[in-house]
């Protein structure tokens, strides 16, 4: 899919990969962000998913989506929430979010 419909992007330190993002150019969806625990609070996220959302919306996307846990607990979910996306839909325990490109 990297080939193709898919990019990603990856932080390296010295050498070890430490955090990765993924984007489908094909649908607009944030595929997935992970940071090594150790390396969290860096803003190595952020400055991914700005790279990601970045790449789609250059592809003509007017809203990207992505979906992870309806816990508004977890990480992931606040993560997102302070960066613009928004809750578009909930079925059960998956949340459907949403981050239309900035007029």
């Amino acid at each position: 899919m990297l080939r193709t419909t898919h990019r990603g992007w990856l932080c390296e330190d010295e050498g070890r990969i430490v955090s990765f993002a993924i984007g489908d150019g094909k649908t607009g969806e944030l595929w997935v962000i992970a940071v090594l625990p150790e390396f969290e609070g860096r803003r190595i996220g952020s400055q991914l998913l700005a790279t990601v959302e970045a790449w789609l919306f250059s592809l003509g996307w007017q809203k990207l989506w992505l979906w992870t846990s309806a816990d508004p607990k977890l990480r992931a979910f606040s993560f997102y929430s302070k960066r613009g996306w928004l809750v578009s839909e909930s079925k059960g325990d998956v949340v459907y979010l949403g981050k239309s490109r900035s007029k």
